[in-house]
């Protein structure tokens, strides 16, 4: 039952993005089905068909409309953010001073050895066998 439910949820959110998205195919789709409607309805040229409009202005300004809408909402939420980012007073920040100790390691001695003593490079390929 919870697996559904996640399922459904996760299906409808899915949906509602995918009309986000589709918005703009859908109002062309639309005046495709319905052209000679808005032609004879809603198209501002009727009067001079020699433009051959057809309806096209009434779609331009849907997607204008559309476009202008978006832009609004998108400034809203922007502002939002902004605002809520402002005015946020949930989190309070205490620094108290702690106590620092220090303690020393013992020392190690390191032997220090020199890289420049000279070598006989025969000792490096005549050895007896690792095993």
């Amino acid at each position: 039952m919870r697996n559904s439910a996640k399922q459904w949820i996760s299906l409808s959110l899915l949906g509602l993005m995918l009309i986000k998205v589709w918005v703009i195919p859908l109002l062309y789709l639309d005046y495709e089905i319905r052209r000679e409607y808005i032609a004879a309805n809603f198209c501002e040229n009727k009067n001079r068909p020699q433009m051959h409009c057809n309806g096209k202005c009434y779609l331009a300004k849907r997607i204008a409309s559309l476009d202008e809408q978006e832009k609004r909402q998108a400034e809203k939420n922007y502002l939002s953010r902004l605002i809520d980012q402002a005015m946020d007073q949930r989190v309070d920040f205490f620094f108290t001073r702690q106590p620092v100790t220090v303690g020393l390691l013992p020392r190690t001695g390191f032997p220090i050895t020199s890289s420049f003593t000279p070598r006989i490079a025969a000792d490096d390929i005549f050895h007896p066998p690792l095993v």
